[in-house]
């Protein structure tokens, strides 16, 4: 039954989180955009949170459940998997379906009926905008969409992580020398501004945290030389001619459908196989035209250069606010070598994973002359 819940947080997040669906469905209709889904109410949406949280600090067969819960109706989703019966949006009946609705890409299907919500089944296919509550881990649960366009990561709303709460804040995609990427993460652009190709960053940085072995993605200009001196020589897993898978696979971009399941198959095998190479002590160096030159590279200070001694720190949550500080904190090693690349190399941008799961895009701003280290995990999960 939908009613007050009894975790803060829930409550906390779900007027928000009821304007921000009802904005991005309201500007998609007026690009005429199509398929689009329900906006949730803030009832149900506490209600969802509620139950999924409680539901996260359970344990079936000694594991936690990591489920995804879509709030649309059954005739929204194509081919669904029904249910004879209703099953109660509970706690506990979360907890004993969880194992068998765990792999990516399945949801559970949520929806109501008076008062009264319930789980009609399951699916894969949800429409554009579609209120999305990802279980990640006990205590973690993430707000999502799916992109208008479908392709790629879903665009994440909110984190909560037992009391704590991280809103992404929509406007640090219209910040001054916001990096390409994050623009692509925080998907708010519209459908019209919207540049697919960029996402594959947004992949690769997915794929790379997932490793969970921590690693260095270095992007630089496509065609010149520059970078080499901010890499020890010989570097040891050089690649010559430059590796093209993905590059190839890109250059197809404006051939294909996007929904050529065979090419975005294709398309995330590659990015796999990149990213697994920044699990490889050392740096990975890719053109900003994804060619790959090389991996396990040494990172070393620019002949001449000064060592980088502050930097923006940047979050893209509301409360994020940058700051300016010692690189040192914005991590360990890897993000001190990323953040004197940047420095030494001011047209490229450094992509660093830590084993722990933080994520930290390095790149220049040349309004405030020093490097900014935007932390972006919480648009990742």
């Amino acid at each position: 039954m939908i009613g007050k819940s009894t975790y803060q947080a829930a409550r906390e997040v779900a007027q928000l989180a009821e304007n921000h669906f009802s904005e991005q469905i309201e500007a998609a209709k007026n690009q005429g955009g199509d398929n689009l889904a329900t906006v949730p109410s803030a009832r149900i949406i506490e209600a969802i949170i509620d139950a999924a949280f409680w539901a996260s600090l359970r344990r079936e067969e000694g594991q936690s459940p990591k489920i995804s819960l879509a709030f649309l109706p059954p005739e929204q989703a194509e081919q669904p998997l029904l249910f004879e019966h209703h099953l109660t949006l509970s706690p506990a009946v979360l907890t004993k379906i969880g194992p068998g609705v765990e792999r990516p890409g399945i949801h559970l299907g949520v929806w109501y009926e008076g008062d009264f919500l319930h789980i009609w089944g399951t699916t894969r296919s949800i429409p554009n905008f579609c209120f999305v509550l990802d279980v990640s881990e006990p205590g973690l649960l993430v707000i999502k969409h799916r992109r208008q366009d479908g392709f790629g990561k879903f665009v994440n709303v909110a984190v909560l992580m037992g009391d704590q709460v991280k809103i992404v804040h929509e406007q640090s995609a219209h910040l001054p020398n916001c990096p390409d990427v994050l623009y692509s993460a925080l998907g708010f652009s519209s459908l019209s501004a919207w540049n697919k190709s960029l996402n594959v960053l947004v992949q690769l940085a997915v794929s790379m945290r997932a490793h969970k072995k921590g690693g260095i993605l270095l992007v630089v200009p496509a065609g010149t030389e520059a970078w080499r001196t901010s890499i020890r020589h010989p570097m040891r897993y050089a690649v010559d001619p430059a590796y093209s898978e993905l590059a190839d696979l890109m250059k197809l971009e404006k051939e294909k459908d996007e929904k050529d399941t065979n090419w975005q198959d294709e398309l995330g095998r590659a990015i796999n196989h990149m990213a697994g190479l920044t699990a490889v002590d050392g740096a990975t160096i890719i053109s900003d035209r994804y060619e790959l030159y090389g991996f396990g590279a040494k990172i070393t200070r620019k002949l001449g250069s000064r060592p980088v001694d502050k930097l923006i720190l940047t979050e893209p949550v509301i409360g994020g606010e940058a700051m300016i500080d010692q690189p040192v904190l914005s991590g360990g090693t890897r993000h001190l070598s990323a953040a004197q690349f940047v420095h030494d190399q001011r047209d490229a941008i450094a992509l660093v994973a830590s084993q722990d799961g933080r994520f930290t895009i390095f790149s220049w701003s040349a309004c405030e002359n020093m490097v900014q280290a935007n932390r972006i995990d919480s648009l990742l999960l």
